[in-house]
């Protein structure tokens, strides 16, 4: 009875904890368009607002694992929400984009404290038989409470302020806190082990660089000298981390984990799949309200049946792993978001959303929520547990090294996808030369390209029109790529994912 009751508290600590930086990169989202028109802020602006964010996250979450496994996962479990709070708080009172890039930035730090950690206290107190279920329970509660919100975050968008999405993390923060003191700490048996700062340290700067390079090439293009210069110092970068890990004795990602089959085919797998993702989750917000007129509550809204199909379908997914194994439903999974993101590529501008991308989102969401608890499941049972926080970090840094990517090249196809087909639309409206070098220097705004005041209307509604069907073949592009990356997913999981029950250290 004892060790239920403490389970339960495990449970509501780590699902809870986990739903802080979840919430937000759902929420966040919604916000994008607001912060672009409310803080005077370009698409490369919202765009560092997440990948700042993700930086961080993909980066430190891997020292963060081996810091929960050597000094108690429970203390730094704590750590982590303690500083997401502090910088929840810090986004909210931003006063410019520059500031809420930062404060995003900084929050970044927290979420990779917190996510290892929960998934590794969870893990950890489970036996084997247990364990797929606890994960699939995990993954489904924390799909229902981030349910919430890009509902309640539109709401209070469209209402209030954007700032106040960020201040939703206090009270679910409060809950984590009181609920951590009822767990026991669960420590691993290595925990004399030097962290890797150095490599740490150079992961950041190599992803930081290569990042920065792809985002900013949006004004700067990709032949400029400062944009080549940035990716070979980041190539070198990560070349040096990779020499690094293979030579000194306590590397943060250790090498020899991806002699594993089972365990380097999770994580190529979780790469693509969340590539397809991210990149996908970032446009849409920008197509339903700049092109489609939805307000932030409807396209909160619109995320529904996705978090819910979720919730509803990991749970199940998870005991389908403890009876028959991962590689079924990481083959079929991957395959229907596949279809999915294609289903998104075919509404233009206008429609009623149940007919538009209801099927889309139905149908990422059936394909999201069949996969998520067995490539979770698959990556946490690769391992032993003495390194299973070290397991979910580096699986958590390879999801946000994906999205991290993701979004900055995809980013850059957007852009110019956008360019070339607006120059084609541009061409046709009769406009002096002064309001098209005014509409020009706006295109890197996208669909929030502003007309100046004062342009006759019949040329204005032409010059609008011109804006979205040039983002919203941007759009059916990046969905497209999407669709591939997550085909990909699946046959990675075909040739490298077991299907033995229990396969764990293949």
């Amino acid at each position: 009875m004892e060790s239920r009751n403490r389970n339960r508290w495990v449970l509501l600590a780590t699902i809870l904890g986990s739903s802080l930086p979840f919430i937000d990169a759902t929420v966040v989202n919604i916000a994008l368009p607001a912060l672009q028109a409310n803080l005077g802020a370009n698409v490369t602006d919202v765009q560092w607002v997440i990948e700042g964010y993700a930086l961080m996250l993909a980066s430190l979450i891997l020292v963060s694992g081996s810091l929960g496994d050597s000094y108690g996962r429970k203390r730094v479990f704590i750590i982590g929400v303690i500083l997401f709070t502090v910088t929840s708080l810090w986004c909210g009172l931003a006063r410019s984009i520059e500031e809420l890039i930062i404060a995003r930035t900084c929050q970044g730090i927290g979420g990779a404290l917190i996510i290892p950690s929960s998934l590794a206290i969870l893990s950890s107190s489970f036996s084997d038989d247990e364990r797929g279920k606890a994960i699939g329970t995990w993954s489904s509660f924390t799909a229902m409470t981030a349910a919430l919100g890009p509902l309640l975050g539109g709401w209070l968008i469209e209402n209030y302020s954007w700032r106040l999405i960020f201040f939703i993390n206090l009270p679910i923060a409060a809950i984590v806190l009181y609920s951590t003191t009822k767990i026991s700490e669960n420590r691993s048996k290595d925990q004399t082990q030097k962290l890797d700062w150095v490599g740490a340290t150079l992961v950041t700067l190599g992803l930081g660089a290569i990042v920065y390079g792809l985002v900013e090439s949006a004004q700067l293009g990709l032949g400029s000298i400062e944009v080549i210069t940035l990716e070979l110092t980041g190539v070198l970068l990560i070349g040096i981390f990779l020499l690094v890990e293979s030579k000194i004795k306590n590397p943060m990602m250790p090498l020899k984990l991806f002699k594993s089959k089972m365990f380097s085919g999770s994580n190529v797998l979780t790469f693509f799949l969340y590539a397809a993702l991210s990149g996908a989750l970032f446009f849409f917000p920008f197509n339903l309200i700049q092109l489609q007129g939805y307000t932030a509550t409807e396209a909160g809204a619109a995320f529904l049946p996705f978090v819910i199909l979720i919730s509803l379908l990991s749970r199940w997914a998870g005991g389908l792993v403890d009876r028959y194994g991962a590689k079924l439903p990481l083959i079929i999974g991957p395959l229907i978001v596949s279809a999915g993101y294609l289903l998104y590529a075919l509404p233009g501008i206008g429609g009623s959303y149940w007919e538009t991308f209801f099927p889309a989102i139905v149908t990422v969401g059936i394909g999201m929520g069949i996969s998520v608890a067995p490539l979770t499941t698959s990556v946490m049972s690769s391992v032993s547990q003495d390194h299973s926080g070290l397991a979910s970090g580096i699986n958590n840094a390879v999801a946000r090294t994906a999205g991290l990517l993701a979004i900055a090249v995809m980013g850059i196809i957007v852009l110019h996808d956008f360019n070339l087909n607006l120059d084609i639309e541009l061409d046709r409206i009769n406009m002096s030369t002064e309001l098209r070098e005014q509409i020009d220097s706006e295109r890197i705004n996208l669909a929030g390209i502003k007309i100046p005041e004062g342009v006759e209307m019949v040329t204005a509604g032409k010059i609008q029109n011109a804006i979205k069907i040039s983002f919203l073949s941007a759009f059916r592009l990046v969905m497209i790529i999407s669709a591939l990356l997550a085909l990909a997913s699946s046959f990675t999981a075909l040739l490298s994912i077991s299907g033995k029950k229990k396969s764990l250290n293949e």
